[in-house]
């Protein structure tokens, strides 16, 4: 078990990714996704907190007609204890890696493999698409304030991969990386990271980071052999 990440990292992960709306029911932020998926859906810990904020954010939840969600660092037992007793179960184990910017940017990109751009190009948003990163995924990235760009990847003279990075104080974030099906495992991701990265050292970021599902033990892999080490971890939290 790993647990919270340092500050400087938990904020990045917040601020890369935010909600529609946000409204704060005592030690809870409670995020407004608007179709986003859990990231952007789900009440975390802002502060200390009493038994009586879980309601308010359920209650937030409600207003919204959006499940009630937590998310929880997996070291933090007094809010897993409390979710627990109201029969909460844990769901999308997910771990935070990351990675200093240079062990990234340590080697030369191929021509034309990997670009860094905004607004995000049509061929992008359709990979996304082709993928999980659905138009509200998609509003997300529109909401985070720049520095951000949307990365696209190329592989044999084909347009193949898209993702998504910004940088908040000396931390990159990148999510929504998706590559098409026909070119996976080719080493297309790896390609786009490094292009990140050249693109957050410019900008003066030292570290580079992302969150996996721990289920998805290629990826974390393919992240490993980049220099990237698993920082955090957390899950979400919601009734059977």
């Amino acid at each position: 078990m790993t647990g919270r990440p340092d500050a400087a990292l938990e904020d990045a992960f917040e601020a890369t990714w935010p909600a529609a709306e946000s409204v704060r029911c005592g030690g809870f932020l409670v995020g407004r996704g608007l179709g986003a998926g859990g990231r952007a859906s789900s009440a975390h810990v802002c502060g200390p907190w009493a038994s009586g904020d879980l309601d308010a954010a359920q209650a937030q939840h409600a207003l919204w007609d959006q499940p009630p969600l937590f998310r929880a660092w997996d070291d933090d037992d007094h809010l897993i204890a409390a979710l627990t007793d109201r029969g909460y179960r844990p769901h999308i184990p997910t771990l935070v890696m990351a990675a200093p910017v240079a062990a990234l940017a340590d080697r030369p990109l191929p021509p034309v493999t990997a670009f860094a751009v905004w607004p995000p190009l049509a061929i992008q948003r359709q990979i996304w698409a082709a993928g999980n990163i659905n138009p509200a995924r998609q509003a997300v990235m529109e909401r985070v304030p720049q520095p951000k760009a949307a990365l696209l990847g190329r592989i044999r003279d084909r347009a193949a991969g898209a993702g998504f990075v910004a940088v908040h104080g000396p931390v990159a974030m990148i999510h929504a990386v998706e590559v098409l099906p026909a070119f996976r495992r080719q080493g297309l991701a790896g390609w786009m990271m490094r292009q990140a990265a050249f693109w957050a050292q410019d900008l003066g970021a030292t570290r580079i980071g992302l969150a996996v599902s721990r289920a998805n033990s290629t990826a974390q892999a393919a992240y490993a052999s980049l220099g990237f080490t698993v920082v955090g971890s957390y899950a979400y939290y919601g009734p059977v």
